[in-house]
């Protein structure tokens, strides 16, 4: 199979971001940048995705979808929530975090991700650092973060880290940024990064 046809059978088959599996519909503004920044939280730990996603969900239907209600709401009330979505491993601890990360971002950007976009200027060493002062947001989610936001912050696309390029060589797809996007024909850059970290998880 050639490459452009391998291409147009990942996206066909993978071609779902992890933002909109969580029914995050991502716009550059702060209530979605915002839980965007808990889905790539909750994807970061130990988990598997679905159950990530999943709780993400239940977060969300429990209205705690911007960092006021997150902040406000009590730490029982934030555990009740991921339990609900079935993320018990780690849920004590999330629930911690997920409250004194929202503090953070209401201290720091007034609860604007733009904020930290617009300290970055462009600088993805920049944003990385600061998507890190959260709590819960290490590397991993930092590109968790950084894969699935390049729809609409354009200046870090195309951002494929190495759990993409993972999924890139398993498919035997060239492990080039630059060549993946060629590939995909000028498709959503987070569609295609989402496949391919999908397809590096694939136990099919």
């Amino acid at each position: 199979m050639s490459a452009r046809r391998t291409m147009d059978a990942l996206l066909e088959k993978h071609g779902t971001t992890y933002a909109a599996e969580a029914g995050i519909r991502l716009r550059d503004t702060p209530q979605p940048l915002y839980q965007l920044l808990v889905l790539s939280d909750l994807l970061s730990a130990r988990i598997r995705a679905d159950v990530a996603v999943a709780s993400a969900r239940a977060l969300f239907s429990h209205r705690l979808r911007t960092p006021r209600r997150m902040a406000d709401a009590t730490w029982q009330e934030r555990v009740d929530a991921l339990g609900e979505g079935g993320y018990r491993r780690y849920d004590e601890r999330t629930a911690t975090q997920l409250g004194d990360g929202a503090r953070l971002l209401l201290d720091t950007y007034g609860g604007d991700l733009r904020r930290l976009r617009g300290e970055a200027d462009g600088d993805l060493d920049v944003l990385r650092a600061g998507l890190r002062r959260f709590p819960g947001i290490g590397p991993a989610g930092s590109d968790i973060f950084l894969r699935e936001v390049q729809t609409v912050w354009p200046e870090t696309a195309p951002y494929l880290d190495a759990k993409a390029l993972q999924g890139a060589r398993r498919l035997g797809l060239p492990g080039d940024a630059g060549k993946l996007a060629r590939l995909a024909a000028g498709r959503d850059p987070a569609v295609l990064a989402a496949a391919l970290v999908r397809a590096s998880l694939d136990k099919g």
